[in-house]
């Protein structure tokens, strides 16, 4: 798969610049990293509400659409995407990883687990991050990172046990599994995705992944599109839309993408360990969602991974 969609010589000029003094002091791109940590873990919770009006397969066709519509809507003000064809069609088979298989990955999985179990399994995406940027040779990974993905691995399985016990009567753990194949998918496409950060303007590279997800799920969920009563979404289902496209899908991702090319994927999947936090308070305070002790457990574990992976 990796072989079909990034090619071997853009991966080796993806290798991370040495951090110039103005890239290791926080700035700008951490206060927008920061903003998109809070965005995204809202998202779970508005994701999980939203499921509850629209089918998941309805959702997930709805949401990466709209956004695709206005991201080219954006770039059409800007000149067009003016690109080599090759980079297009490759940008376009990653948005079909990215954002078509992660999309109904995450909004599937988030249907049928409790909001706070997604959090943290995609909270340990940081980890899995590294592991792969060292892998292709992106990143140096020292040997206290691995103990961190260790640990953020264990932790993703204490989660995913405990979603094998029943939450308000149902089972969670078909809901957890799916979200960590969609960490998994996330994970090569963020590495994969990293070399055209440093050199294709955030704008397009959201506009033409985006398209490229939107495509095949559009066309997945359109009977369940179809089949919608329109008539009875409401005003929240609407506003749910729009946060969940919109804002969590065009104006977060042009935040992931800023840093990606400029601290890399390692230093930028980081911020991911403020999502869980951010998902259960919100669960817990909108949804109901009280902590479990595999959720606290497993908290634990995946943050101290987190940040070992970070140091």
């Amino acid at each position: 798969m990796t072989e079909s969609i990034g090619p071997a010589p853009a991966i080796a000029d993806a290798r991370p610049h040495p951090a110039s003094p103005a890239q290791q002091a926080l700035g700008l791109t951490d206060l927008l990293l920061f903003t998109m940590a809070m965005i995204w873990g809202i998202n779970f919770v508005v994701v999980k509400y939203a499921t509850h009006i629209f089918s998941p397969v309805a959702f997930t066709g709805l949401r990466v659409g709209t956004v695709a519509i206005f991201l080219l809507l954006v770039v059409s003000t800007r000149g067009g995407i003016r690109l080599p064809r090759a980079d297009v069609i490759r940008l376009l088979l990653l948005g079909v990883l990215g954002n078509g298989l992660y999309q109904l990955f995450f909004v599937h999985g988030v249907a049928r687990t409790r909001a706070g179990n997604a959090a943290l399994i995609v909270g340990a995406a940081p980890a899995f991050i590294a592991l792969v940027a060292r892998a292709r040779g992106l990143e140096r990974v020292k040997r206290m990172t691995f103990v961190g993905i260790g640990l953020s691995v264990v932790g993703v399985a204490l989660v995913i046990v405990g979603s094998a016990r029943p939450s308000n009567g149902e089972v969670t753990l078909l809901g957890s599994v799916l979200v960590f194949f969609g960490v998994i998918s996330w994970t090569f496409y963020t590495i994969l995705l990293q070399p055209y950060t440093r050199r294709i303007d955030v704008v397009k590279l959201s506009a033409i992944t985006m398209i490229g997800g939107a495509g095949p799920l559009l066309i997945a969920s359109m009977p369940a599109i179809v089949a919608t009563d329109w008539a009875h979404i409401g005003l929240g289902g609407w506003l749910a839309l729009f946060y969940s496209s919109i804002i969590s899908m065009g104006l977060a991702y042009m935040f992931w993408y800023r840093g990606l090319r400029i601290l890399g994927p390692t230093r930028t999947a980081v911020y991911s360990n403020l999502q869980p936090i951010i998902a259960l308070l919100v669960a817990w305070a909108f949804l109901g969602e009280n902590p479990t002790i595999f959720q606290g457990v497993g908290a634990v574990t995946i943050i101290a991974g987190v940040f070992l992976t970070r140091a």
